[in-house]
């Protein structure tokens, strides 16, 4: 299994993985997907002391996590970093006409995983950012989407990172049940979705 006695697990993003987590105390998972991981790890593994951490901070972009991750990552040393982000890197761009061209999306979130590599060497789990086509404007996004999860692929490939196919398992759960199931507008998890995400990330570490 990939998470041992003593890890210090940190959750990292957008509103995805910050799931109205409070702010005011730092233990505090929110209630979504890092939550349910924390939970479902305690009953299954009872016997290892993992802490978990989330610092998932809404409307987040890659730029922004690379300007936080000294005090929101290097500085809680975790031994096993999670990162899902890239949504909004794509969503300001049709809501608030701020494109992040893949060139610069690349660029920011290389320096996040080289630190990581260089001040850690913490095992990094990264899970390609999502959408899926509900509402109907979501099928738009596709065309800026795509090329930075192409990207997320590259970084996790030539970083040795652990990788979660989500935009593919999301879509591929979309065709069992609707989308709307999933998520509640395309992108942000509904309880299933947040399950979803979570059973895959503890399939991924061998935790199941």
């Amino acid at each position: 299994m990939l998470l041992k006695d003593n890890d210090i697990v940190l959750f990292q993003g957008d509103s995805v993985t910050d799931a109205g987590r409070n702010r005011e105390n730092p233990d505090d998972l929110g209630y979504g997907y890092p939550n349910t991981i924390a939970s479902l790890f305690a009953a299954l593994h009872p016997e290892i002391n993992v802490k978990f951490l989330n610092r998932g901070v809404s409307g987040n972009r890659v730029r922004d996590l690379k300007k936080r991750w000294t005090t929101d990552c290097l500085e809680l040393k975790p031994t096993v970093v999670s990162i899902l982000i890239g949504i909004n890197d794509t969503w300001r761009n049709y809501d608030n006409n701020d494109y992040t061209s893949p060139e610069n999306f690349e660029e920011d979130y290389r320096y996040i995983l080289a630190k990581t590599k260089e001040e850690l060497n913490a095992k990094i789990i990264m899970m390609e950012p999502f959408v899926l086509p509900e509402p109907e404007d979501r099928k738009d996004w596709r065309v800026d989407l795509d090329p930075k999860i192409h990207v997320v692929r590259k970084l996790a490939y030539e970083f040795g990172a652990y990788f979660i196919p989500l935009d593919g398992i999301m879509a591929q759960f979309s065709i069992i049940k609707d989308p709307l199931f999933w998520t509640v507008d395309g992108v942000h998890p509904t309880n299933a979705g947040h399950a979803l995400i979570a059973k895959e990330w503890l399939k991924l570490v061998k935790a199941l």
